[in-house]
């Protein structure tokens, strides 16, 4: 028989233990393919759980996973340490105060997200250790969701080959099932050489790399009403050749990130942008290149498991804020523009939620659990999860953590990362997560079931990783 072990409280037995741990990624914030302090940091704390670490996986050396347990089935978690670069922060403030001009910092809560799924990770170990329970849970620490697609990585390198179903996290102002699919994505850096020269003197001797780049964007801007609208194509002029006016630039470069709701229509458009680009380069006389960065498909649900975490969700109930956690999330809300905060319900619907908002007039925080609605819809954004649900069931909740209305990738996220409110919401998500897990290995039929869903699926539309062999994940290309 079965000991009365309770996941709520061993989270809150321990709720100091992560909450140092969740403050240490936040203090320490790294971009992709450089979380050396951050893996290092969580995988040594496994070892310490008693936890089977294998570092350096998928040829990733800040990718790692830690494991307990014998046999099948195996239960996953996956955790995300990365942060932004130029998203430096003071904590508990309502203005901007970067701790570090032009620093990193944790402005899409991944402290928060790996801890989480770390807390639950731990939590099933506990129960594994207080009840007869046969099967396997695995920690994931993935490296670079922003900007690297490390689990897409990770996937192509067979890391979750064996695993029977996958959970995550995303930390938001909502709690609900993150039901929609995502945009898959290409990032492509195209790089233009040229002729440098005197640009008074001969300027009839150089050709311009920089030119090269501005014909190529202003090709692709004109292509935007030649694709189809859910289609996302966005820049940024990451070489402009150098800041003297008077040089003709020899050299220029272009990062572009290409999405849409399938690889393959991100693929169609890539070979389009490519074609730009071999005129930009033929208009100014210039050599092109290019450099495929990374990659990553669209997310594709599995509403078996999704039910499952839902009603976990809904047994745990949501997070009651303090008083000093309402007047701080109201100091939030203050801070943001008109546009944002009529924008709070869109941000809200990006995540799964369905509704009109009006359940959270006059408030600032969330304090109650949104309703589950399952939903053909594409959110317009992407994440490396995706991969992972194309070669394993995987389901994703998202918890509150941030006022309402708090943008993803902003000052205001970076400073509620170490709030009462957001480690309140992060034990939830571990929660969830945990019993959700456990409920797989105790009920073999609904496990089955989750990877019946996935089969069908699969069956109708195979999987390819989107990422060339040949392509290697790193800091910088």
């Amino acid at each position: 028989m079965a000991h009365a072990f309770s996941i709520e409280d061993y989270l809150a037995l321990n709720r100091n233990r992560f909450e140092e741990i969740s403050k240490f990624i936040w203090q320490h914030p790294e971009t992709r393919y450089l979380e050396f302090e951050s893996s290092r940091y969580l995988a040594d704390e496994f070892e310490k759980e008693g936890f089977t670490v294998q570092r350096g996986i998928g040829g990733i050396e800040t990718a790692f996973s830690a494991s307990f347990g014998k046999g099948k089935p195996v239960i996953g978690f996956l955790g995300e340490f990365d942060a932004l670069a130029g998203l430096s922060q003071k904590a508990h403030s309502v203005s901007q105060e970067p701790l570090e001009s032009g620093g990193n910092g944790h402005g899409c809560g991944h402290n928060l997200l790996g801890t989480g799924s770390l807390a639950a990770t731990y939590a099933v170990k506990s129960y594994f250790e207080e009840n007869d329970i046969k099967g396997t849970v695995v920690f994931y620490g993935c490296p670079a969701e922003e900007g690297g697609s490390g689990k897409t990585f990770m996937v192509r390198e067979g890391v979750f080959d064996g695993l029977d179903a996958a959970f995550t996290w995303h930390p938001s102002y909502v709690n609900t099932i993150m039901s929609l699919s995502s945009l898959a994505n290409y990032q492509v850096y195209f790089r233009f050489k040229g002729i440098a020269s005197h640009a008074a003197n001969s300027p009839h001797l150089g050709r311009s790399a920089l030119d090269a780049v501005e014909l190529m964007n202003v090709g692709v801007n004109y292509l935007r009403e030649h694709v189809i609208p859910e289609a996302r194509m966005h820049y940024a002029i990451t070489n402009s050749g150098g800041i003297s006016p008077n040089v003709v630039q020899s050299e220029a470069e272009v990062l572009y990130l290409l999405r849409a709701p399938k690889v393959a229509q991100v693929d169609d458009i890539y070979k389009r942008v490519c074609k730009i680009a071999e005129g930009a380069a033929l208009m100014t006389e210039t050599e092109m290149s290019i450099v495929f960065d990374k990659a990553c498909s669209n997310y594709e649900p599995n509403r078996v498991l999704e039910s499952i975490l839902f009603d976990k969700l809904q047994t745990a109930g949501p997070i009651h804020p303090t008083a000093e956690e309402k007047t701080f999330a109201e100091g939030i809300w203050d801070s943001l523009s008109e546009g944002e905060k009529k924008n709070f319900v869109g941000g809200m619907e990006s995540f799964g939620y369905s509704g009109d908002g009006s359940e959270f007039e006059g408030k600032f925080l969330s304090d109650i659990i949104s309703s589950y609605e399952p939903s053909d819809k594409t959110m317009p954004g992407s994440t490396d999860v995706s991969d992972v649900s194309w070669v394993v069931p995987t389901a994703q909740l998202t918890a509150a953590t941030s006022a309402l209305g708090t943008p993803l990738h902003t000052w205001q996220m970076v400073t509620q990362g170490l709030s009462t409110f957001a480690h309140s919401g992060t034990l939830l998500a571990a929660r969830t997560m945990a019993e959700a897990a456990i409920h797989l290995f105790e009920n073999g039929s609904a496990l089955e079931e989750a990877k019946a869903e996935h089969h069908q699926k699969r069956s109708k539309e195979p999987y390819t990783n989107p990422i060339p062999q040949s392509v290697k994940p790193s800091a910088t290309k």
